[in-house]
């Protein structure tokens, strides 16, 4: 009780004690005239710093730490625009929470109304309400509709005078069930709108048929006056025997003694009376010279036989020139006698004539010393190749492919055809001697390939594949042994030339592409190449042994549609395109 009584003594006593034993004193202040300020905003304290680049966070953070200015310094090399926070290739996509009925409330409202509630939640309008809309006003679209209808949805009743559905047709009165004719005779469900023409006859009306016919009339007249204007063309009319021309391009045809442009160049390095082929070929690799003197495009081109010290060629712009292959280089003699394109050209085996084929209907034998036209041939059809027959008995013969599927058995003496060959179903398009002349193979749009004795005009073998393509152009290989035709469908395959003309199925060149071009091919003089153009304006040439691409180049800038190899050159070689020029490379 002692203790109890000790720890509750009175309080009023003791604090007079303390007072009587207390006396008063001055507190003395101190002030401190530079207190440590921190130089960090407290706010900043609060805050969770975030990197702008990142896409996701595993917190939570309140909306003032998310909108804080990005801190650190500036990138002196990035534009002055204000950056714009990607989040699609294009730029920033707004992401909002939309009820599927609210988003169709509001899209067929705009469809009705004109006019839809601005979705967007970062904008304002000015009653508060999220969604600045235009001008504020919180809705998108026809805003004077909107404040007329007070921002009404499709929910809403509108007046009669507001709605979209005045200018509907009105549909006629069911009519009284107890009138079957006239004016009120019963219709029910099946009344008609206003202004429908069920049961009339269709078709326009009266004033929509004389309003065509004045349209029709006055395009008619506009259409005459034009024709008038622009001139009507005029089909070429064909050159008539005995009008034909021949230019003459150098300064002298006979040199001091007396010989022609015909003789034989013996001042060159090259043995142009030799041997063909005894020399080892290789591939050309530059370009040595251009003729441009064709202004359409060139057709064929043909070295004068044996010497091949000059070129033919023919052209699209019904022109045949002889050019000079060595010293100047330049054209000769120009040959005028066809109205239209010249499809083919073909020396006799003297090199002293040759045989022009146009699409004129037309054709013509021609000296090639003097430029004289000798003679003229047609058939009435298209000629699409000529070949004269290589015996020297009988240089007077020649054979012409045309477009009724015949071949033609010409005899220039006596100007008439003695024979014809009509086994093919389509234009001829090649024809080749083989067998020592005594066989000729022909290759047609037919899709075929035939072999025929000369002279009897019986089929002695005929291939025709399903598989296979029209071969529009084909060479003969030096050794008379094999045939290499050009297929449409990008291949060259290989016949035989001897007698049963069975295909040699481990020769096929392919990787060019001439579909829909009759693209010429050729052999080397030794037989180690074959060579052929392309639709795109390059030379292939491939190893005949492997049957691999050895080289290809751009050659011209369109198809190259024939290309010849020099008989006496090592690496000559001749291309002809479609561009009017004809190349020499070497």
């Amino acid at each position: 009780m002692d203790l109890i009584a000790q720890g509750y003594g009175s309080s009023s006593s003791d604090s007079e004690a303390e007072s009587s034993s207390q006396k008063p004193t001055k507190a003395a202040k101190i002030v401190n005239v530079a207190p440590d300020v921190s130089l960090e905003d407290p706010n900043y304290s609060r805050h969770i710093y975030t990197n702008p680049t990142d896409t996701s966070i595993v917190v939570n953070l309140p909306y003032d730490s998310m909108v804080q200015p990005i801190l650190g310094p500036q990138n002196p090399l990035a534009p002055s625009e204000a950056p714009i926070r990607r989040n699609v290739w294009t730029g920033h996509v707004e992401e909002n929470v939309f009820s599927a009925h609210d988003f169709k409330t509001q899209q067929q409202s705009y469809a009705a109304f004109g006019f839809a509630k601005d979705p967007s939640v970062l904008s304002v309008a000015a009653n508060g309400q999220s969604g600045s809309g235009i001008d504020g006003t919180g809705y998108v679209g026809n805003i004077e509709r909107a404040q007329v209808l007070d921002g009404a949805t499709i929910w809403d009743k509108v007046p009669k005078h507001l709605r979209n559905n005045q200018n509907q047709r009105k549909r006629q009165t069911r009519g009284d069930p107890s009138v079957l004719e006239g004016e009120n005779a019963y219709r029910g469900p099946w009344a008609t709108y206003e202004g429908e023409r069920i049961g009339e006859l269709s078709g326009p009306t009266e004033e929509e048929r004389e309003k065509y016919e004045k349209d029709l009339q006055a395009a008619e007249e506009a259409a005459e006056q034009e024709k008038e204007k622009r001139g009507k063309a005029t089909p070429a009319k064909p050159i008539p025997t005995g009008a034909e021309k021949t230019i003459f391009h150098g300064k002298e045809e006979h040199d001091y003694m007396g010989r022609t442009y015909m003789h034989v160049p013996q001042d060159l390095d090259v043995n142009l009376l030799g041997e063909p082929g005894t020399k080892e070929c290789f591939v050309p690799k530059k370009l040595l010279h251009t003729w441009t003197g064709h202004t359409k495009g060139v057709s064929a081109i043909r070295f004068i036989p044996r010497s091949a010290h000059l070129l033919l060629s023919g052209s699209m712009d019904s022109k045949v020139k002889l050019w000079d292959v060595y010293h100047d280089r330049r054209v000769l003699r120009t040959f005028l006698g066809h109205s239209k394109a010249v499809r083919d050209v073909t020396f006799n085996n003297d090199g002293t004539r040759f045989l022009s084929a146009s699409y004129d209907r037309n054709m013509k034998l021609w000296d090639t010393e003097t430029g004289k036209c000798i003679s003229t041939f047609t058939t009435k059809k298209i000629p699409y190749v000529v070949k004269f027959n290589p015996d020297e008995d009988k240089q007077n013969v020649f054979l012409a492919g045309c477009s009724d599927h015949k071949i033609y058995q010409f005899d220039i003496n006596s100007g008439e055809v003695i024979q014809e060959y009509d086994q093919h179903l389509g234009a001829v398009n090649t024809i080749t001697f083989v067998d020592d002349n005594r066989r000729f193979v022909t290759t047609s749009d037919d899709k075929s390939l035939r072999a025929w004795e000369y002279d009897i005009p019986v089929v002695i073998k005929y291939i025709a594949e399903p598989d296979m393509h029209s071969m529009p152009a084909v060479a003969i290989s030096p050794n008379q042994k094999w045939l290499a035709c050009q297929s449409l469908d990008n291949q060259i395959f290989v016949y035989g030339a001897k007698d049963r003309f069975r295909q040699n199925r481990k020769k096929l060149f392919t990787g060019h592409m001439v579909a829909g071009y009759a693209c010429q091919p050729s052999f080397s003089p030794d037989g180690r190449y074959i060579s052929s153009g392309d639709a795109e304006g390059n030379l292939w040439i491939w190893d005949w042994k492997s049957c691999k691409v050895h080289k290809k180049f751009k050659a011209h800038s369109e198809v190259v549609i024939d290309c010849a190899w020099h008989p006496h050159e090592t690496s000559l070689v001749a291309t002809a395109s479609w561009d009017s020029t004809i190349k020499l490379w070497v």
